[in-house]
């Protein structure tokens, strides 16, 4: 008999505070878990009765297909974001202080197309602005009133130094002041994560900050880091140092290496290639070189900057591999052997040939694919990309040889005549200055 007045007892003290809650909007008092999850099922509600947390669905129908937008056709691309490793030495910064040039002074691009002028904002926690950055943008001609360098940040009366891993929204501010910004660039990327960089979960949550503001400014992000060592011949994406993150959250990841050329001028020369991109192309690349040079305008000041080559066919674990393998593996037949075999190839071929066919020919005759292209150098042979979309393919033709095609709009089909000549900004040329 105790029992069940005890059960009715707890019985009318729920419904009491049941009829409470529906008053007053709180939570059930003395109610269960279930119970409350029942009537509360997210359990965000508030005093007022209302739900602090509502989840928002947009309709796919409801939403327009929209095309990239690209600040470099297949390279880089507005609200994005993009990684570009390589080894010590191949020149990062620098490459990415000649991207930066040709925003800034709406010059051109390693390709020959032109870049729309834009406003650049750049942080370096490695080098001096006055005198490493600064004299190697004048080197790559840009409009220094277009480069703005994040400096330190003012808390009050106190001054500290800026921290890409905490000042995202007062920089999002500052972007707004200065507007037209067309690229950000972060060097080293790592500098934007404030927990362990080899853990996922802590650089998605670090980066994901820029990523945002890349998207709610339409500027391309640019991110700087280095490959882990001991790690050739893997998949270039893998190389970067840390977490995998750092390869899985931007969308375009950009390399550099370099390698020593055989033969008596033992020249370096540098590629930069695309190594994923997840929006366009992900293969190909450009030749590019290292020019040291005194400023005019600063006599005593030496800096380097790019000099861009020729274009390179072929997928960036390839042409890494290639690059970096030691010269000694690279033997079994000279250059000029190829070469001449190289050039009684297309003079059967009425002066060009796919470069698919090229390497499987070379292939047969034993040769490495990397002395193949060092007589297609030395032959003056040049590529020119013909055909659209998965019928895309690189040709190789003599420098007089005509080749008709219509390309896709991010990898122009340049005349044969047109490859090698100077634009507003760059190089065009097979020849390099070797790096001082």
């Amino acid at each position: 008999m105790r029992n069940n007045l005890d059960g009715i007892e707890r019985g009318a003290s729920f419904l009491d505070a049941r009829a409470a809650e529906k008053m007053q909007g709180g939570p059930i008092a003395g109610a269960s878990a279930p119970e409350r999850a029942k009537d509360d099922p997210g359990g965000f509600r508030t005093t007022g009765g209302e739900y602090a947390l509502i989840v928002d669905l947009l309709r796919a129908s409801d939403i327009a297909p929209e095309p990239v937008s690209w600040i470099w056709n297949g390279w880089l691309a507005s609200g994005k974001m993009h990684i570009l490793g390589g080894a010590p030495g191949t020149g990062k910064t620098t490459i990415a202080l000649a991207l930066a040039a040709t925003v800034s002074c709406g010059g051109r691009w390693p390709d020959g197309s032109h870049a729309e002028a834009g406003n650049v904002v750049i942080w370096s926690g490695e080098d001096d602005p006055a005198d490493t950055l600064i004299p190697r943008l004048v080197l790559s001609g840009a409009s220094l009133d277009r480069v703005y360098f994040i400096a330190d940040v003012r808390e009050g009366n106190e001054q500290r130094p800026f921290d890409p891993a905490r000042d995202i929204e007062p920089l999002r501010r500052k972007l707004l002041e200065v507007g037209d910004v067309r690229l950000l660039i972060v060097d080293p990327i790592v500098s934007a994560i404030s927990g362990d960089s080899n853990k996922n979960s802590e650089v998605r949550r670090g980066l994901q900050p820029l990523v945002d503001l890349s998207m709610s400014m339409c500027c391309a992000l640019l991110g700087i880091t280095h490959f882990s060592k001991g790690t050739g011949g893997r998949d270039p994406v893998e190389r970067l140092t840390g977490s995998l993150a750092f390869g899985a959250v931007p969308r375009v990841v950009l390399v550099a290496a370099k390698y020593q050329e055989d033969g008596e001028d033992g020249r370096t020369v540098r590629l930069f290639c695309r190594a994923k991109s997840n929006i366009g192309p992900d293969d190909g690349g450009f030749e590019y070189g290292l020019h040291q040079t005194e400023l005019k305008t600063h006599p005593g000041i030496f800096a380097s900057s790019v000099k861009w080559g020729n274009a390179v066919e072929g997928a960036a674990r390839e042409l890494l591999a290639t690059a970096e393998m030691p010269v000694e593996e690279d033997g079994g037949c000279s250059v000029p052997s190829v070469q001449n075999w190289l050039i009684d190839l297309l003079r059967e071929e009425g002066g060009s040939a796919d470069r698919r066919a090229i390497m499987r020919a070379a292939s047969e005759m034993g040769y490495k694919e990397r002395t193949v292209h060092r007589a297609r150098k030395k032959a003056g042979i040049v590529i020119q990309p013909y055909g659209f979309g998965k019928d895309r393919r690189s040709v190789w033709v003599f420098p007089d040889t005509s080749i008709t095609a219509t390309t896709p709009s991010y990898l122009p089909c340049l005349p044969a005549s047109e490859i090698g000549k100077n634009g507003k900004h760059g190089t065009h040329s097979e020849d390099f200055e070797v790096e001082i």
